[in-house]
């Protein structure tokens, strides 16, 4: 591995799997530490608020990810064209291609601020919202929403850097904006001076965001050569700006119309009412643990695949897309072992209610045991977004993760009108979704999906 920068990892030599992991690790440490610190935003809601406040606090989780999935999607796809030259050695579209990921996520700030705001409330009523907790989801909301730009800048930056090489430096930020938000809920929430409850909480990840948007900004400005950020540059390049579309837009669309599936199962949790919805909030936080080796080599594949593609080196990216796929199913389900026999002990860790441990254990013990075709779908669709397939992640996930789960959900309840029945919705379409994803990757032609794209 020959290293560009200070931090950076040029893919597209050295061993594979060192390679890989050498760049899935700061991924995976990055992903744990936002996983630590929401843990500790549920901590201290749990046990320093009511009920209420941990429910609106846990189910508020779907309606911020149909925004911020969505532009986070653009970023990752931004992130592929980036790859892709840095892999060739472009210098020159490099730069075009950094610029217009920035470009574009000063635009995105913009609308995300306003769709969320506009959307949050409207969401929030047809989700069925209880009475109770309605209060606390929507403030929580307009705050979030209010500072979202911190979130969707740092989301891109993120993005610029890895596509580069570089999961060093987000990881520092992130370290740097994990103990800045726990010392933060610390104080607006538990403190008795603040007591603030979900403002506080929702102050405390805008604020910390914030602050690492600054250090990225910081590192992007400050390094010497052709992937330097310079204001100056900031232009707008159509040709460039539409590729950055063409791969981001369907990585966007494709995390929002998952979210509109969540939406609807979230609709129905909130059904059976808060207790359903404050251990289903604590389960989340759980699994968000499983999901870190899952996430981890789903965002490397991306970059590994891309920087081999654009240096034609395709025997590389198939033998790291195996490597990749291989690594993640088997971290996956050795985590969702572990999940299905401790989840009730790691459940009370949020002083959550007998009643909703019980919910939350339900549900692990039905969707535990499959997260190693969880795991497949994702790497399989990082691995096509890296090699500029971004729209067969996009309708696979769009037929079986919105419409096909949308469709079960609305008549099995109906049949059968148990929470049990909306939980199975999970592992069901992640089986669908798995076939179509291997009988893509086997069947097609997707190592060369660049040189057709240039012929």
């Amino acid at each position: 591995m020959q290293k560009e920068n200070k931090g950076s990892i040029d893919l597209t030599r050295g061993s594979i799997p060192g390679g890989i992991l050498a760049f899935a690790i700061p991924l995976f440490l990055g992903q744990l530490l936002q996983q630590l610190y929401n843990m500790v935003d549920a901590w201290v809601i749990g046990n320093f608020a009511d009920n209420d406040a941990f429910a609106a606090v846990s189910s508020t989780g779907t309606v911020v990810f149909l925004i911020i999935g969505f532009f986070s999607g653009i970023a990752t796809g931004g992130g592929v064209v980036i790859s892709r030259y840095f892999g060739a050695r472009d210098e020159d579209n490099v730069s075009k291609a950094v610029h217009t990921n920035f470009l574009m996520g000063l635009i995105a700030s913009a609308i995300g601020t306003v769709a969320g705001l506009i959307l949050a409330p409207h969401l929030l009523v047809w989700l069925g919202t209880p009475d109770s907790v309605m209060p606390h989801a929507l403030r929580y909301l307009q705050i979030y929403f209010g500072g979202v730009s911190t979130v969707i800048l740092y989301n891109i930056c993120m993005s610029i850097m890895r596509a580069l090489g570089d999961s060093i430096h987000p990881l520092y930020y992130l370290l740097f904006s994990s103990i800045v938000n726990i010392g933060l809920d610390l104080l607006f929430v538990a403190h008795p001076a603040f007591h603030w409850g979900v403002t506080g909480a929702a102050a405390a990840t805008v604020i910390s965001q914030g602050l690492s948007v600054i250090l990225c900004l910081f590192r992007m400005c400050r390094i010497k050569d052709y992937t330097r950020l310079d204001f100056k540059k900031l232009h707008y390049h159509s040709h460039m700006m539409k590729k950055v579309l063409y791969q981001g837009l369907p990585a966007g669309i494709q995390n929002a119309v998952i979210t509109v599936g969540n939406l609807v199962i979230q609709k129905n949790i909130n059904s059976f009412g808060a207790y359903a919805m404050s251990g289903m909030g604590a389960y989340s936080k759980i699994e968000g643990f499983v999901f870190l080796p899952i996430m981890s080599m789903a965002m490397a594949l991306p970059t590994f695949v891309s920087q081999n593609l654009g240096a034609r080196q395709h025997h590389r990216a198939k033998k790291g897309a195996v490597f990749g796929i291989l690594f993640g199913m088997i971290t996956a389900e050795v985590t969702g072992l572990l999940i299905y026999f401790f989840i009730p002990y790691a459940l009370k860790i949020f002083g959550s209610t007998q009643e909703a441990v019980a919910y939350g254990t339900i549900h692990a013990h039905i969707v535990s045991l499959f997260f190693f075709l969880l795991a497949f779908s994702h790497c399989i669709a990082g691995l096509m977004r890296g090699a500029g397939r971004a729209t067969v992640p996009m309708f696979v996930m769009l037929g079986c993760w919105c419409v096909i789960r949308v469709t079960y959900i609305t008549i099995a309840v109906k049949l059968h009108p148990v929470i049990q029945t909306v939980f199975w919705a999970y592992p069901l379409t992640w089986s669908l979704s798995s076939i179509l994803f291997l009988i893509f990757y086997l069947k097609s032609d997707w190592i060369h999906g660049f040189e057709k794209k240039r012929n």
